[in-house]
């Protein structure tokens, strides 16, 4: 089926943008996800989290239709697809870490170190949504227990094997390189959305949101404020001022307003 390209396509993470930190509800968002549905919009997901734990997440919002982001960029799970993933690329990450000097491996506890009781403590899930957490086939977030200067050996190691290192609003995460950028980028090639724009809370967020026609930095309480980004001083980027699915409603809710998507008669039966 041949789809229509979006009137606006957003690209959402999810801890603290779409879903709340500590409750990971993400329902205050409803009323300007249903409205952007409804004229035709589309919501990508792109986030930390497996295809398993995406897929169930799309599911409930009934954004099956569009394709997510997973694992910070390195893996784009297709339009109702169940997150069923090779990992190849997971268990190649895993040898190189393995392979590092012990002062630096035991500084970092990855979930492939965890056991599901482990994740679902770090993270708040409950135990079911832990085990799909550590369903892992891209990318590997861990906790970091290291000093700062540990820290950039850490990384200047693993960049040896092709491996980066990337804060998110919790963790540190190990991937082969690819963005959430990288893939909304091959995504809005394939979209051809009208208009795009781009939530998120987090360092892992910044390329995003600098991407995207019109960014949003949503406030993390958990963590330090995002610097200044590349179009912020200009507009084009903004910071809300409620956190979670809270701003993440305001912010939709506002562009619709602003690009005045209703009057466009772009509404789709």
């Amino acid at each position: 089926m041949t789809r229509q390209p979006p009137p606006l396509l957003v690209f959402s993470d999810l801890d603290g943008t779409l879903l709340d930190h500590e409750s990971y509800d993400w329902t205050p968002a409803r009323p300007a996800l249903e409205r952007l549905l409804r004229l035709g919009g589309g919501v990508v997901l792109a986030t930390s989290k497996t295809a398993p734990e995406v897929a169930t997440l799309r599911d409930e919002m009934s954004l099956s239709d569009w394709p997510a982001i997973v694992e910070n960029g390195a893996g784009i799970l297709a339009p109702g697809a169940d997150g069923d993933s090779d990992r190849e690329e997971y268990d190649c990450l895993r040898r190189a870490l393995d392979g590092l000097p012990a002062d630096l491996r035991g500084a970092f506890r990855g979930f492939g170190d965890m056991t599901d009781a482990d994740v679902a403590k770090a993270t708040g899930l409950a135990p079911q949504a832990a085990a799909k957490a550590r369903t892992r086939a891209f990318s590997e977030p861990g906790l970091w227990s290291g000093t700062e200067a540990q820290e950039a050996t850490f990384t200047k190691a693993l960049a040896e094997h092709r491996i980066t290192a990337r804060r998110g609003g919790r963790f540190l995460t190990l991937s082969f390189g690819r963005t959430k950028a990288d893939a909304m980028a091959d995504l809005t090639d394939e979209l051809r959305p009208r208009h795009t724009m781009a939530l998120g809370d987090a360092p892992n967020d910044a390329e995003m949101i600098e991407a995207a026609e019109i960014g949003i930095i949503i406030p993390n309480p958990h963590g330090h404020p995002l610097p200044p980004l590349m179009g912020e001083a200009e507009g084009r980027i903004r910071r809300i001022d409620l956190p979670g699915p809270q701003g993440w409603n305001k912010a939709v809710g506002q562009v619709i307003d602003e690009l005045e998507l209703t009057k466009a008669g772009v509404a789709h039966g």
